[in-house]
């Protein structure tokens, strides 16, 4: 055979077959075979019964393979067969192997001609047989029979497309010899998943029906129409012996007496037949076996690795043990703990680059969400005035007051502090959110106990909201300490001697401690209100200092677009458009100069909310502040310069004073958020949460899996032991022994690639058949097409030593 020594690859094989089927799709590896693919009636049964000596598959008119037959033959002293889905029964009896398959076909596809790729596997043992793994497939059609659907053409092809693709796959292309072989469905479809022709065998069938005068001598010989691997011609049973019960003996005899009789194919005799097409699969499928092994042990180690500590953790769950039982919730918890604390901490040695994890947003929330809040109220400079203003007159009353009252100062200052109980409040509120999404993170990897997983949830939940209220009053009790005494004595405020000389718009500035030059921001922005006309909206690189926003072409900063001062500046939200997915904020000058040429404001547009927001507060920490919409009295004009003074002072003792308000509660509040809510939380996990699982007295029950998580762990533990049997079968395989070359390219450009049309419906009929240029009754294939390839190829070799077929019993 060529390949001595690995005599037992194909049966090894054939059981990581039977030791991988049980675990379905889900190791995705494709063993080594053979697919059977031809058109309908183009001899495919006849060749595989040919192989067995016995006729065992269904027979009939129109499609009679509806599902993939995957044949595993193999040599022993008994003949018998075995089905995989009835492993307890033998089949002695050919005729029943018949009727099973068309039972189970049925079962599974229904009597109405339709398909299915669930795939039946048929074992056969027997002494009259060579090794050999072969898939029987759907015969290709073009018009739906009965109540087959319109597209059942494509449903086939799709079905013969999943099984040649793998490269694990030979390809065996059955055409008949009275079909125009340029059109070959199955070379067709061969050429689509194997252009360079390493897997196909091309096999010629019912060449003894061709007309008188013409043969198939120059394709058989690979000169005409070459494929890589050659042709090999066979004669089957005709339906007319088929009728008759003529034994399979009787037509290997007869086919063999064809072959030396037929002066066109008398010389390759010895390399044409059904027991040489079977002694060639035999040894090229061990060849491929051989020369796939590698990679395909290495991809049942990589599958064993990716479920080896799924499948250790498996085995040690024991559902009946009750130890086993509390030892898997009190693990559980503690794995809570762990994956809760890492993504608050930020620590773990998995570390996530697609999303935020639920510490980082709570920082963004910190340094970000909670100061632009802060600055919103602080910017609303003309209800600012107007508030002082009317505190001024209210408290002079009729009289016209010839000093600056610190009542009015008081006041000012009170209804500001009052007015951080919004932000603080939604801040604890954010942060909330944030601690509550985390743990529904950390918590579903309970699912495989739903029960543990709910209670789990609902106990950790009602704690954060516990904390939360804590938390909300503890931070209400600030602002309510920061209200209760107004520390005019404090070190950094300004007092009412240097109000006057110390206000300048530069001060917010200075206060967040901003360089003039110092670079606060990067990053890519869309310049979204340019016209079409002028170039339309536009991606730029842009850079924020405490005085300018620049924007260059690109992130090399070489060639500037345009440098804006920050002066007179303030920033709006721009709600997004109908067909937008951009997040949009404006900036415009306070004093209605044109911003940008002749723009009077700037749209910059992000494309997520936090992009939006982090630009915000970059811009807030510039000095470019949000606009406030004020209310409906407008402030005033100052005809009394001593009450236009007056209000001057007092807003520069608020602003001073509120300064060191806002730098006090950003700085106190994530400490106390850190330590009321998040830190009790963590405590919380880690050290209560057990207790109060087993104070529900359910330990037991909390312990009870899903039924979809009983089977995932049945299937992973069958998957492990599968592969691992896999790899130790694999182990028992020499590869140290040769194998036959691959036959050098051919030009094999004549196969037109299978491109189908779009599926016709029922009543439409296809058109007309090209007419065989080579079976006409006086043709020969000097007349064909293809002629010019004639003489290009050698021939091919006819030295093989002439093998006799395996003896055949005397059955039919």
């Amino acid at each position: 055979m060529g390949n001595r020594g690995m005599e037992e690859l194909i049966p090894l094989v054939n059981r990581l077959q039977e030791a991988l089927s049980g675990v379905g799709q889900s190791c995705s590896l494709h063993l080594p075979q053979i697919a059977v693919v031809g058109g309908q009636s183009a001899g495919k049964s006849s060749v595989l019964e040919s192989f067995v000596g016995r006729d065992f598959l269904p027979r009939g008119s129109g499609i009679v393979t509806r599902r993939p037959l995957i044949l595993q033959l193999l040599s022993a002293d008994t003949e018998y067969g075995e089905f995989l889905h009835c492993k307890e029964k033998n089949f002695t009896d050919f005729d029943e192997i018949r009727q099973e398959i068309e039972a189970e076909t049925c079962r599974v596809t229904g009597s109405n001609k339709g398909i299915s790729p669930i795939p039946i596997s048929l074992r056969i043992y027997s002494p009259h047989v060579l090794n050999l793994t072969l898939v029987d497939l759907p015969g290709i059609t073009k018009l739906p029979v009965g109540d087959q659907p319109a597209d059942i053409e494509y449903q086939i092809r799709d079905m013969i497309m999943q099984y040649i693709c793998k490269e694990n796959c030979l390809i065996l292309a059955v055409t008949p010899a009275n079909t125009d072989l340029a059109n070959s469905d199955a070379l067709k479809l061969a050429k689509d998943v194997d252009p360079q022709g390493q897997r196909t065998i091309g096999v010629i069938t019912k060449l003894d029906l061709m007309d008188k005068g013409t043969d198939a001598r120059e394709i058989l010989e690979n000169r005409l129409l070459p494929l890589r691997r050659g042709y090999i011609g066979v004669v089957n049973r005709s339906q007319k012996d088929i009728d008759g019960k003529k034994y399979i003996k009787a037509a290997l005899l007869a086919e063999e007496k064809f072959f030396l009789s037929h002066p066109a194919y008398r010389h390759m005799a010895a390399s044409m037949g059904t027991p040489y097409l079977q002694k060639i699969l035999n040894q090229q499928l061990t060849n491929h076996i051989r020369d796939t092994l590698p990679a395909f042990r290495s991809r049942l180690q990589n599958q064993l690795l990716a479920v080896n500590k799924e499948a250790e953790e498996y085995k040690q769950y024991n559902p009946d043990d009750p130890a086993s039982r509390t030892k898997t919730l009190l693990q559980s918890v503690q794995r809570l703990a762990v994956d809760f604390e890492k993504l608050i901490e930020g620590s773990g040695d998995k570390i996530d680059t697609i999303n935020l994890s639920g510490g980082a947003k709570i920082n963004r929330i910190f340094h970000e969400r909670f100061p632009y809040e802060l600055v919103k109220i602080e910017s609303d400079e003309g209800k600012l005035r107007q508030e002082i203003t009317y505190a001024i007159r209210n408290i002079h009353g009729v009289r016209t007051g010839l000093f600056t009252p610190d009542m009015a100062f008081e006041v000012i200052v009170k209804k500001q502090i009052t007015n951080l109980k919004g932000p603080c409040i939604q801040f604890v509120d954010l942060v909330s959110q944030e601690l509550f999404t985390t743990v529904y993170q950390c918590v579903n990897k309970l699912s495989s106990f739903p029960k543990l997983q709910d209670e789990t949830e609902k106990i950790i939940t009602t704690e954060i909201r516990e904390q939360e209220s804590k938390c909300r009053d503890q931070i209400l009790l600030l602002i309510d300490i920061q209200l209760a005494y107004i520390n005019t004595k404090h070190e950094d405020f300004i007092g009412f001697a240097n109000a006057q000389q110390m206000y300048n718009q530069s001060n917010k500035k200075i206060a967040v401690g901003i360089a003039g030059n110092q670079v606060i921001r990067k990053g890519w922005l869309i310049v979204n209100n340019i016209g079409i006309m002028k170039g339309g909206a536009k991606e730029y690189w842009f850079i924020l200092t405490a005085q300018s926003l620049s924007w260059f072409k690109d992130d090399e900063e070489k060639e500037k677009k345009y440098m804006l001062p920050l002066d007179n500046l303030r920033l709006r939200d721009v709600e997004k458009g109908f067909m937008s997915s951009k997040f949009v904020f404006a900036i415009f000058n306070t004093q209605s100069r044109n911003v940008y040429k002749d723009y009077k404001s700037l749209e910059l547009a992000c494309n997520t909310q936090d992009e939006l927001d982090s630009w915000k507060a970059s811009l807030l920490r510039a000095g470019v502040y949000p606009e406030k919409v004020t209310g409906n009295g407008a402030v005033d004009s100052f005809i009394d310069p001593q009450l236009e003074r007056q209000v001057e002072t007092i807003r520069n003792l608020v602003d001073s004073y509120m300064g060191i308000i806002y730098k006090t509660i950003r700085d106190i509040m994530p400490k106390a958020i850190m330590h009321l809510m998040i830190n009790n939380v963590k405590e919380f996990i880690s050290s209560e949460l057990l207790a109060q699982l087993y104070a529900l007295g359910e330990c037991s029950a909390l312990m009870d899996e899903s039924p979809e998580q009983q089977r995932h762990r049945e299937e992973v533990l069958c998957k492990h032991t599968a592969l691992k049997e896999a790899l130790a079968v694999i182990g028992e395989i020499s590869t140290s022994t040769c194998s036959t070359p691959l036959p050098p390219p051919v030009d094999s450009s004549w196969i037109q690639t299978s491109s189908p049309k779009k599926p016709m419906t029922r009543g439409h009929a296809p058109p007309a058949p090209r007419v065989p240029a080579h079976t006409g009754r006086n043709a020969s294939p000097s007349t064909d097409g293809f002629q010019q390839l004639t003489g290009q190829f050698p021939r091919a070799p006819s030295s093989v030593p002439r093998r006799h077929p395996p003896a055949i019993p005397n059955v039919k």
